[in-house]
């Protein structure tokens, strides 16, 4: 009989028994097991785990110590301070008085428009003024594309219309429609501002313009003859590009050709005459690199590097429009430091104020937005895609409807356009005394040509181009969507590929008016939630309250479902109706709702849209609405028309009368330019002390993170 075994011999017979140093199978170091009951972690929750935060406190600490290394050293060496005690120590302290950032001369403000580019440095009065604009050798000049088809486009007209009658058809039945009720409009008004209207004001005007000829001045007795851009004869040495004033003074039949490009048009990119991505960011980065070379004396990109740079952006911008040019600030140009500033809060920091409605009339298009507290409020943005060279364009068709003399002036024409912008400026008004029968005379400088004078006379032409901010039917939209997106696609978020741009809901009530579609006026008591309910107003809620608790209720419903799952109601039992399975996909509603807004021009008169923006800025509460009603700035190089402000001021009391003593339109403070004054708080805001103020991104944290930086870098929602 066989002994019973022990449970060692059975496992060294078996096999199973451990036979190894007990070493660990390998070297990497494990990791126990979690307590789930008590657990937490920092991760992302302190401002220095984020590189944008970390990255200035750490090169202001890192310029304290080495002003502190150099102090030490100048005092080995014997130098005597030259300040007391404390001033030795406020200084140590201080980080910016440490810092180079701090110098004006090392700042740069850039203001970018559709028709001028602004720029300068902080220790400027005044920025310098260059036309946003580009000549690049083409097999054409712009004045010869389309068959030479002139600017404002001129209608066909029948052989059996005499020639005597044509100005009154080029433009169509639509526009002669339309400009002879805003006459008739015009001369009520001035009968009932008991103003004297003569009856045959039109007819003395036309019939003096029929007969005018020009007269030819010789090139010694002009005293201000045009400096022309020269081009070398040989084709091989001439420039491949010109910019700013040398562009627009190049002749159209130079040799060779140069044709126009305008990088930035109605605030956006210009995608109608541009193909390439590639080209049109080559040539805003030409632009800004030639303008700083000629205008502020820095003739080596690599001297960037020690500048800053303030870039003043739209309020209601577009992502790719602001990431686009942040690229070509720091990696094209090499600029050390960038901030991007929006335009109203900018203006305000230039006017020396907190709280307003800034409206900026610009070349091409018009921003509207409150500011309440050193931030834009989001949903009273605005951006009309209308300005001052819509004034322009319908001035001169205004005048040719009169029998202009100068019936073969083309805005193409690049002297011509210079004209048509001399012409406005000095004639167009907006006060009623300036409507009367007077003489316009005027100077044809064109290359290769003796300068020719011509005469004409003007009636209400000037007051009612103007009048086309009110009444933008007049303005010939039909070019300024063409090739929207064909080049820059639409931003969109990088986790569902929905758009992302900002929107407002002011811009939306813009939009809505635009498209056709009947949307009720803002109410300052209704719609929108008041910061501080009045007491009429918590009145009015606890008597709705009070009804809800008298009137019995229904069963209390359950959650909603989540979004793309069927209807419920199918499931239910002794249902007849049968109901199909629906499903909503969030990110293809807003893809679709974006497309819809692409395809419509915001456009709508000046007054309402300023009456938009102060509902949505106020949010409900009156003491804000008269608050901004009583701080209207009318900025820009479209604000400049004379006595617009007083008429718009009019406007706004007509539509609201009940705030006729609140509302008041002030001009720029201190008699500033009113094209100036937001670059002038770009200027402003760029020399404030730069301790504590984490808007700066540097080319370092640029390069490393991106646009991605934009999120915590920007003072507003990004």
């Amino acid at each position: 009989m066989v002994g019973k075994k022990s449970g060692r011999a059975q496992l060294r017979e078996e096999g199973l028994a451990r036979t190894d140093n007990n070493l660990d199978l390998t070297t990497w170091p494990q990791v126990n097991m979690i307590n789930q009951k008590n657990y937490y972690t920092e991760f992302l929750k302190r401002e220095e785990q984020f590189l944008a935060f970390r990255a200035p406190a750490e090169e202001a600490t890192a310029r304290m110590v080495q002003a502190a290394r150099d102090k030490d050293r100048a005092l080995a060496f014997g130098a005597t301070p030259e300040t007391g005690e404390q001033g030795e120590e406020d200084a140590t302290d201080d980080p910016a008085a440490l810092s180079s950032d701090a110098d004006p001369s090392k700042l740069v403000i850039i203001h970018p428009g559709s028709q001028n580019l602004r720029i300068g440095f902080g220790t400027d009065a005044l920025p310098k003024t260059v036309p946003m604009v580009i000549a690049r050798r083409w097999k054409q000049a712009e004045c010869e594309e389309g068959d030479g088809e002139p600017s404002p486009k001129r209608q066909k007209v029948e052989d059996s219309v005499p020639a005597s009658a044509l100005p009154e058809k080029w433009f169509g039945e639509d526009f002669a429609n339309q400009y002879q009720a805003m006459c008739s409009e015009l001369r009520t008004r001035m009968r009932n501002n008991k103003m004297r209207v003569l009856p045959n004001n039109k007819e003395l005007v036309v019939n003096w313009n029929r007969r005018q000829q020009p007269k030819y001045v010789d090139e010694h007795n002009d005293s201000n003859q045009v400096d022309w851009t020269e081009i070398p004869a040989s084709a091989k040495e001439a420039p491949d590009f010109f910019t700013g004033h040398q562009a627009l003074r190049i002749p159209e039949l130079s040799n060779p050709r140069y044709k126009l490009f305008w990088p930035v048009q109605n605030g956006v990119f210009n995608e109608r005459d541009y193909t390439s991505r590639n080209q049109l960011y080559h040539d805003i980065s030409k632009i800004l690199e030639e303008a700083l070379k000629s205008q502020l004396g820095i003739a080596k990109v690599k001297d960037l590097a020690n500048h800053r740079c303030v870039f003043i952006i739209p309020d209601l911008y577009e992502r790719n429009y602001v990431t686009m040019l942040l690229d070509i600030l720091i990696r094209d140009l090499g600029f050390g430091k960038v901030c991007l500033q929006q335009e109203s809060l900018s203006a305000t920091f230039g006017a020396g104020t907190g709280a307003a409605c800034v409206v900026d009339i610009g070349a091409q298009k018009t921003s509207i937005c409150c500011v309440d507290e050193g931030m834009c409020v989001e949903d009273s943005r605005i951006n009309l895609k209308m300005g001052g060279w819509d004034v322009t364009e319908t001035f001169i068709k205004m005048m040719l409807f009169d029998h202009f003399p100068y019936a073969d002036i083309n805005l193409k024409r690049r002297y011509d356009f210079i004209l048509a912008e001399e012409l406005k400026q000095e004639h167009s008004s907006m006060e009623y005394g300036d409507v009367y029968v007077k003489l316009v005379e005027f100077y044809i400088r064109a290359p290769g040509q003796d300068t020719r004078k011509w005469s004409a006379k003007t009636y209400d032409a000037p007051w009612l181009s103007a009048m086309g901010l009110f009444k933008p039917s007049i303005f010939d939209h039909s070019r300024k969507l063409l090739g929207f997106r064909n080049v820059i696609p639409r931003s969109v978020d990088i986790y569902d590929g929905s758009p992302n741009d900002p929107v407002s809901g002011a811009q939306q009530a813009v939009m809505d008016y635009a498209s056709g579609k009947s949307s009720t006026q803002v109410s300052t008591n209704n719609l929108l939630p008041a910061s501080t309910p009045s007491r009429s107003q918590t009145q009015t809620l606890l008597s709705r309250l009070n009804e809800a608790e008298a009137t019995p209720r229904s069963s209390v419903a359950g959650s909603p479902v989540p979004e793309g799952t069927p209807n419920p109601d199918m499931d239910v039992p002794g249902n007849d109706t049968e109901q199909p399975l629906v499903f909503r996909d969030p990110v293809l509603e807003k893809t679709k709702a974006a497309a819809e807004r692409d395809k419509i021009l915001p456009v709508m008169p000046l007054d309402e849209a300023i009456l938009q923006s102060l509902d949505y800025g106020a949010r409900g509460d009156d003491r804000k609405l008269r608050d901004f009603f009583g701080g209207i700035i009318l900025i820009g190089g479209g604000s400049k028309t004379r006595a617009l402000g007083t008429f718009l001021e009019a406007r706004l009391r007509e539509l609201r009368p009940f705030y006729g003593k609140e509302i008041l339109v002030v001009p720029p403070p201190r008699e500033f330019d009113p094209q100036v004054i937001v670059w002038k708080g770009g200027s402003v805001f760029g020399r404030l002390s730069s301790h504590g103020n984490d808007s700066w991104i540097s080319r370092a944290e640029y390069n490393m993170l991106g646009s991605r930086l934009l999120t915590h870098k920007c003072m507003f929602a990004w």
